[in-house]
């Protein structure tokens, strides 16, 4: 069993309302995002891959110009724009290439992170 990485980043903006942040969470500030989107299976024996890395990569960069330097909060199908939201919002869009094991999304400036794995079935 292999699982694949790909990592893509995206810079955006949001608002936060109702947290103990308070006020500075509350105001429009941006952050620097990086996304993993790993998959897992055995590679196919005519290409060698787990995944067509061109479909992934294509896939991914569809989803990249959805978040890349836009305010969160206008985006409906996220909600509010937390880690949480981002990471879930990311996998609906991906999970037709198959193969999804996980997608993390990370603000490194805030030494933080979240996974989501998918739907539990």
């Amino acid at each position: 069993m292999w699982e694949l990485t790909k990592q893509f980043r995206f810079e955006a903006a949001h608002t936060l309302k109702g947290t103990t942040f308070g006020e500075a969470s509350e105001e429009i500030h941006g952050h620097s995002f990086r996304a993993e989107v790993t998959v897992r299976g055995t590679p196919d024996p005519a290409t060698g891959m787990v995944v067509d890395l061109g479909l992934l990569q294509r896939a991914i960069e569809e989803v990249r110009l959805m978040l890349d330097h836009k305010f969160l909060n206008k985006i409906e199908a996220l909600g509010t724009p937390t880690l949480e939201n981002l990471s879930r919002f990311v996998w609906e869009r991906l999970a037709h290439i198959g193969k999804l094991t996980r997608v993390s999304i990370h603000r490194d400036s805030c030494n933080e992170s979240c996974t989501y794995y998918g739907p539990q079935t």
